[in-house]
């Protein structure tokens, strides 16, 4: 039995999906013979492993911003991830030639 079996001690998370993205998932969960949360924590796995190491969750990522900082770093989280892509092709070039 996995943690997920048993819904009394499985944290429990209401998350908004943008329209459509339900039926998606309903689908593509039915194909893989899964639940729709199975399929989901199943993606967000693949999703870790894909990222490896390469972020210090021990490390406040926040540590040593100033206010402003933390409130811009805050909204651009808030971002759906095209906005954040296209927000970040955006303002590259301007940072490439900073640095």
């Amino acid at each position: 039995m996995t943690m997920f079996n048993n819904t009394r001690v499985a944290d429990k998370f209401v998350v908004r999906l943008p329209e459509g993205m339900r039926g998606r998932i309903a689908d593509v969960a039915r194909v893989n013979h899964r639940s729709m949360n199975s399929e989901i924590i199943s993606r967000l796995e693949s999703s870790f492993q894909a990222e490896g190491n390469e972020i210090d969750l021990d490390v406040p990522m926040n540590e040593g911003l100033t206010d402003d900082e933390q409130r811009l770093l805050g909204r651009f989280r808030q971002l759906q991830a095209k906005q954040q892509i296209a927000l970040i092709e955006l303002i590259a070039p301007a940072l490439a030639k900073a640095s």
